[in-house]
């Protein structure tokens, strides 16, 4: 008679608990501990003039667009300016990458690069960042390791992905900042990018810009998870939940985001809550919010004017404030006036730039 075929034993699965190697440190918790950046009067009055030169630029923009003078779209950053100014605000100058969507002035003028050569970008302008070229979606500065400025959604994170492996490659210690919003979240690359950088321990921070609404449908319609920070978990990245309309949270949350990925900890996931004012694209008459939900963000969660009150606070007056914000309209008036006067690209430029290398 055959013996009965032995049954194989296994040890009891572990539960989650028991797995040290998946358990995520919790980032949100150091984060909620000391939630806001204990920045100095002088920093805060840069980031004060940070994000108000973005908002004055971006009112002039939205003009000229009315004007005929931008072309094409115009995505508007105008209540997101916290956002920009306090993760880059962090980043280590000439060393971390940044890269985003198409909803990019405000990401380059936190960079602080010249409003002259945005503004003339945005009017297709020789002098423009790209030559021109590139428009309102398509601005790119490698001297400034700012990567663009993409129309494709989600199409920037597996390209930031990309900068990030070349961090780690080039063993520079540089992490990649790659942006995208709660449109994006949704694609399928976006993912693939979570994996991959997981598995292969990049040094990027993933950041989602939920501004609430993607191009015009609102996040609870569109998303089965509405809790962008909890999306890594699968794939073993902590995430952050920061209220992004508190410049000073922001740059608290980035100081222990970008600590953790210099420390050789791998990626991070970051949502920030923001709310843009305008529509989707200046095309955009944003009908599918009412005129009195954009009102009460304005007047009680506005970024640039919750600073200023703490900056009132801090024995600023008045007249200190205005005055800055006399200069900085005055900065923009140059650079619009500046794209005005320059030149369009010569007809021969639409043969310059197409390959970078011979294939």
């Amino acid at each position: 008679m055959a013996k009965p075929a032995k049954t194989r034993t296994s040890s009891p699965s572990k539960s989650a608990s028991d797995d040290l190697d998946f358990i995520l440190h919790s980032l949100q918790d150091s984060h909620d501990k000391n939630p806001r950046y204990a920045a100095s009067v002088e920093e805060m009055l840069h980031f004060y003039e940070q994000m108000l030169l973005i908002r004055r630029f971006e009112e002039k923009a939205g003009q000229l667009y009315g004007l005929g003078l931008i072309g094409g779209f115009c995505h508007l950053y105008i209540g997101q300016e916290a956002v920009a100014v306090g993760l880059q605000s962090a980043l280590t100058e000439g060393l971390d990458s940044v890269i985003t969507g198409y909803r990019d002035h405000g990401h380059m003028l936190a960079y602080g690069i010249d409003p002259n050569v945005i503004m003339a970008e945005l009017t297709g302008r020789q002098a423009g960042i790209s030559k021109g070229k590139g428009g309102s979606m398509h601005m790119f500065s490698t001297e400034h390791k700012f990567y663009g400025g993409h129309g494709i959604v989600g199409a920037q994170v597996a390209l930031g992905g990309g900068l990030a492996l070349a961090h780690k490659y080039n063993e520079d210690g540089g992490l990649c900042l790659a942006y995208f919003g709660d449109g994006a979240a949704n694609q399928g690359q976006v993912y693939e990018t979570f994996n991959m950088a997981s598995l292969w321990n990049l040094p990027i921070v993933f950041v989602v810009e939920n501004n609430q609404y993607a191009m015009g449908t609102a996040v609870r319609r569109s998303s089965a998870e509405t809790e962008f920070h909890r999306r890594g978990t699968a794939f073993r990245i902590p995430g952050m939940k920061v209220n992004g309309m508190d410049v000073l949270e922001v740059r608290g949350a980035a100081e222990i985001a970008f600590r953790h990925v210099r420390e050789g900890k791998g990626p991070v996931l970051m949502e920030l809550n923001t709310y843009r004012y305008r529509g989707h694209s200046m095309s955009d008459p944003a009908k599918y919010r009412s005129r009195e939900e954009v009102q009460d963000v304005r007047e009680h969660k506005d970024p640039i004017e919750g600073l200023k009150k703490v900056l009132l606070e801090k024995g600023k007056t008045e007249d200190d404030l205005k005055a800055i914000d006399k200069a900085i309209r005055a900065r923009v008036a140059e650079s619009a006036d500046f794209a005005e006067t320059s030149p369009e690209p010569d007809a021969a430029e639409l043969y310059t730039d197409v390959l970078v290398e011979e294939y």
